[in-house]
């Protein structure tokens, strides 16, 4: 009896902190309609879905490894250098630019996870490193500026700057990605084994799984979808700079975090980095339309970040905190 208590308990501890990120949605949206009346409108909303596609798609990239206990902090320099490759590419070979972008993020999120399963490197020292060595290609291969997609070249993006149904194309972009990676993570293999890791990998090791295929291919997907809100930047701004995403960084793993994933893994989803990325959406626009400095934004996602780690950590999993 006593053990089934604490499991009811514990589900609803759990349920709790899920429904805590949707109801601060609720209530940022709320204070920010008060304070500022006319936000809650059809254009500002398309606009705040909009601006959140790109910041999902990479924030649910990172989600994956998150996970698995994991951090990527490679993804602004990926996204960067596909966007140098789109701009470069698109003009000589068209549409076949965008594959290309993409497959170099694939490639190096999988080297990314290499260093560290291979190398054993821990994730934060393996990200930052191929991190750098990916912004310094890009400097090197866009010339240290931005490379303004030419003119032959942007008929190819016109579909990426359209819309479908009424709505823009990024943000169906952005809600297929989703939908295929919320099924890949509860209903595949995969996906289960991620979360087992992430929840404790001397037991997942102990259940058989191949941990290290596991990681490697959550970092590749990682890698992946930063190469794809990379492609799609350049795509909307019609050009690609080796510092393109550098302020993405922080906001990503923001949302993932504010979202419900645990930092320390084998907690959360996707779905809860939706909601996390339309807060910090929320609130990067809502400070504009408070009259808040924009420079303010780091401070305010930083703050914000910290937060949200100490609320969602598991302390039980960390004997000690260095």
């Amino acid at each position: 009896m006593t053990s089934l208590n604490n499991m009811k308990s514990l589900l609803a501890a759990g349920w709790m902190k899920g429904a805590i990120p949707p109801a601060l949605l609720v209530v940022l949206v709320l204070i920010i309609e008060l304070a500022a009346p006319g936000f809650l409108t059809g254009d500002t909303l398309l606009l705040l879905l909009s601006n959140t596609a790109v910041l999902f798609i990479l924030a649910a990239g990172v989600t994956f490894v998150i996970l698995i206990g994991g951090i990527d902090l490679s993804i602004q320099s990926v996204a960067s250098l596909s966007s140098v490759i789109l701009a470069q590419l698109l003009p000589q070979i068209g549409m076949l630019a965008f594959p290309v972008a993409i497959l170099s993020g694939l490639i190096f999120g999988a080297l990314s996870g290499y260093v560290h399963v291979r190398l054993k490197v821990p994730s934060f020292v393996a990200t930052l490193a191929t991190g750098g060595v990916v912004a310094g290609i890009a400097l090197w291969a866009a010339a240290g500026r931005a490379i303004t997609i030419e003119e032959g070249g942007r008929e190819n993006t016109a579909w990426i700057n359209g819309t479908f149904a009424g709505l823009p194309t990024v943000i169906w972009i952005a809600a297929i990605i989703g939908i295929l990676a919320f099924f890949g993570l509860r209903y595949t293999r995969f996906g289960r084994h991620s979360l087992a890791i992430g929840a404790g990998e001397p037991a997942a090791i102990a259940a058989g799984i191949n941990v290290e295929r596991t990681k490697i291919v959550a970092f590749a997907i990682s890698g992946m979808l930063a190469a794809i809100a990379g492609v799609i930047l350049a795509a909307r701004l019609s050009s690609g700079s080796p510092n393109l995403a550098n302020q993405l960084l922080l906001p990503a793993i923001a949302a993932v975090i504010v979202g419900g994933t645990a930092i320390t893994g084998g907690l959360g989803g996707v779905a809860r980095t939706a909601v996390g990325a339309l807060i910090i959406s929320i609130v990067r626009i809502g400070m504009t339309f408070i009259g808040i400095n924009i420079f303010a934004e780091n401070v305010v996602f930083g703050s914000v970040l910290i937060l949200a780690v100490a609320i969602t950590i598991d302390r039980s999993k960390i004997a000690i905190i260095k």
